[in-house]
């Protein structure tokens, strides 16, 4: 009997303290009504991303046979989704669990996490970026940050880009396997200090974009919490230019609403406080379709 709840593998890493991976991802597709399955790829006691010292506690060893019991359970799920993945050998994994859970016209989203601001973060070499490009071919939505967008492509880094050379950029990067792709914090005006999320659908060869607007912190996990109200909003069955919308309106109230407190960023934003805005339907829409 399938089930009156769609199901989503995540495959992240797990952080004892600070809002990111499977402790954002986790509340946020509950609250949108779907079951998550995680498939932790690493416990931390906490995230990377402003802590030092902090334990980790690697599972790639331990993730095939955690898959060999899906495997004998027979589960199935609605969507297949991954995150930050810290080695060759998980890029693998990940890569042989599509290849055998994922049915013709499946939701598989990738993550493709590697760096931000034209840096790579601390654990990402050469290989496993090459390792990325190979993974994303089996995604049908990838959601690459700028600078991800650059990695991908093996292209330079810049702090803007000419609209022209973005649409061949999103071209490309769906050329790769993907059928969508959202390509997140373009500089698309750099003098202004905004940024927007610009998506590409191959299957109508529409874009879609829509404004950021630019707030003076960095949060952990905002990435995590916007791919996954990506994938909640698409099983949902909302159109892409709306799970656009309802992503960045989300990401965006749960900075505003943390901003305001004197507290350490390296936290996350307080997630706590707006997750009940992921029941409620939008009362406006800002997308707007691209014609270039």
């Amino acid at each position: 009997m399938k089930s009156p709840v769609p199901r989503a593998a995540a495959i992240h890493d797990l952080s004892g303290f600070g809002r990111a991976s499977l402790t954002v991802i986790i509340p946020i597709l509950s609250t949108m009504g779907i079951q998550v399955c995680p498939l932790p790829t690493a416990v931390l006691s906490t995230h990377t991303g402003g802590f030092e010292d902090y334990r980790l506690l690697d599972l790639s060893s331990h993730m095939r046979s955690m898959i060999d019991h899906w495997r004998k359970l027979e589960l199935g799920f609605d969507a297949l989704y991954s995150g930050f993945l810290g080695s060759s050998e998980q890029i693998e994994i990940v890569s042989e669990l599509i290849a055998e859970f994922a049915r013709e016209q499946q939701l598989v989203l990738v993550d493709p996490v590697m760096g931000d601001e034209g840096k790579p973060y601390g654990p990402m070499r050469a290989e496993l970026i090459r390792g990325m490009r190979r993974l994303v071919r089996k995604a049908m939505v990838i959601t690459p940050n700028f600078t991800e967008a650059c990695f991908l492509l093996d292209r330079e880094y810049s702090s803007r880009i000419e609209v022209a050379e973005l649409k061949d950029w999103l071209i490309r990067l769906s050329d790769l396997g993907p059928s969508i792709v959202i390509a997140t914090s373009v500089p698309v005006n750099p003098g202004e200090r905004t940024s927007a999320v610009i998506a590409y659908n191959r299957e109508d060869e529409r874009f879609w974009k829509v404004d950021c607007t630019y707030i003076p912190a960095y949060y952990p996990g905002t990435g995590d919490a916007f791919a996954s109200v990506v994938l909640g909003s698409l099983l949902q069955g909302d159109s892409l230019p709306i799970a656009l919308d309802r992503a960045v309106q989300f990401v965006s109230l749960a900075i505003k609403a943390s901003f305001g407190y004197d507290l350490p960023r390296r936290e996350g934003v307080l997630l706590e406080r707006v997750l009940s805005n992921l029941k409620a339907p939008l009362t406006s829409v800002t997308y707007e379709l691209v014609d270039w």
